[in-house]
C-alpha cells in the first residue's frame, strides 16, 4: 500500500493531481482545499497518500496532513459516504472546523458540502460524536459556548449576539466561533451590540 508520496506536480485535473515520482505519474484524488494548497506543476510536493483497492481499480487519494486523512477514513465509515462525498466535506471544512460542527451539532455547516444533504448531515453528527480524533482540534471555548446555547442555559449578550449572527446569514459554527473570540477580547461586560460589531469584524479577517 502506498501512504505517502514525494514527487513533483505534473499537472491538475478537475478533482485530481498527477505527482511525478521518479518518471512515474500517479493520478492522486484530493479534496478542493488540498488541491488549491499544492504547488503550481513542476514545483515538489508531498501528499499523505490513502490507498482504495477494488476487484476493478486501484485508487489513491492525497491530503495534506495525517488528520485530514484520518478524518476521511472516519467519513467513509458513515453509510451513504463515499469517497466522493467524503472529499467534499473536507472541501469545505478542515478538520477543525469540521470537529467543531460534528461537536456542536452544526449541520448546516455539515451539510454545505455538495452531496450531503440535511438527513445525512445529522447521520454524520452522531455517529462520528464520539469516534477519535472528533474533538482533538475543537476549540473548547467554542464547544463550551455551543453546549450552552444548544440547552439554552446560556442566556445575555453572548447568545444574543450569536442569535444575530445566524439571523444575518451566518452558520451556527461561525456565529459561535466568532462571538466567543469577540467576548474573550471585549470582557465580560461587554454588551450584545459590542459582540455583535466585534463578532462581524471577527468574522471578516
Amino acid at each position: 500500500m502506498i501512504g505517502k508520496l514525494k514527487g513533483v506536480v505534473d499537472g491538475f485535473g478537475e478533482d485530481h493531481v498527477v505527482v511525478d515520482v521518479g518518471g512515474v505519474g500517479y493520478v492522486v484524488h484530493c479534496s478542493a482545499r488540498t488541491l488549491q494548497r499544492l504547488p503550481r506543476a513542476g514545483e515538489a510536493a508531498t501528499l499523505v497518500i490513502e490507498t482504495m483497492v477494488r476487484e476493478d481499480m486501484i485508487r489513491l487519494y492525497g491530503f495534506g496532513s495525517d488528520a485530514e486523512r484520518e478524518w476521511f477514513r472516519l467519513l467513509t465509515t458513515v453509510q451513504g459516504v463515499g469517497a466522493k462525498v467524503a472529499l467534499g466535506v473536507l472541501s469545505v471544512l478542515d478538520p477543525g472546523a469540521l470537529a467543531t460542527a460534528i461537536a456542536m451539532r452544526d449541520l448546516t455547516a455539515i451539510a454545505r458540502a455538495p452531496g450531503v444533504g440535511k438527513r445525512l448531515a445529522e447521520r454524520l453528527a452522531t455517529e462520528l460524536k464520539d469516534k477519535a480524533p472528533a474533538f482533538a482540534d475543537a476549540d473548547p471555548a467554542v464547544l463550551r459556548t455551543a453546549e450552552e446555547v444548544r440547552e439554552s442555559r446560556a442566556a445575555g449578550p453572548v447568545a444574543e449576539a450569536i442569535s444575530a449572527l445566524v439571523n444575518l446569514g451566518y452558520a451556527q459554527l461561525q456565529a459561535t466561533a466568532a462571538v466567543t473570540a469577540a467576548a474573550k477580547a471585549a470582557g465580560e461586560d461587554a454588551g450584545t451590540a459590542v459582540l455583535i460589531r466585534a463578532g462581524l469584524k471577527e468574522l471578516s479577517k
